[in-house]
């Protein structure tokens, strides 16, 4: 049985976009992964070009706002937050979910650094550690009920 996952930050445009898109890659099969936002906004150039180097093709990506998903009444067996811990209290909570997690990772949006291939190289470091959070995440899931 699939565990229907969403991940959620304030703008959908960079970090829930990477998670989805990893659990999905991570856990066909075990997974079916959406992302939404709270303030959704339309994916970082960025966030596509480093996931490019992965294999993966966000550029199509919609961002939707949390409040579409939870009025469309669909159902998750897991939220998890993917706002760092200063936007905690800004990252939407998505109600009526038992289980709900919060990874805390550095918004994309925000990196700095002299030159461009110094910012996107903290690009890449923040989708390193979502690519190995989600498949630590997806690898621990029993599926069996």
């Amino acid at each position: 049985m699939e565990q229907r996952v969403l991940f959620i930050c304030v703008h959908n445009s960079g970090r829930s976009v990477m998670a989805e898109a990893y659990a999905n890659m991570f856990g066909k099969g075990k997974v079916r992964a959406e992302s939404a936002g709270l303030e959704p906004k339309s994916v970082l150039p960025d966030i596509v070009e480093v996931m490019r180097e992965e294999g993966i093709d966000v550029s199509g990506h919609l961002p939707r706002s949390v409040f579409d998903v939870y009025r469309q009444g669909k159902v998750f067996d897991a939220v998890v937050t993917v706002c760092d811990d200063a936007e905690e209290a800004a990252c939407p909570i998505f109600p009526g979910i038992a289980r709900r997690e919060h990874w805390p990772f550095p918004d994309p949006s925000r990196v700095e650094g002299s030159s461009p291939d110094e910012r996107k190289a903290k690009v890449r470091a923040i989708r390193d550690a979502i690519k190995a959070k989600v498949h630590q995440w997806v690898e621990s899931l029993d599926v069996s009920h």
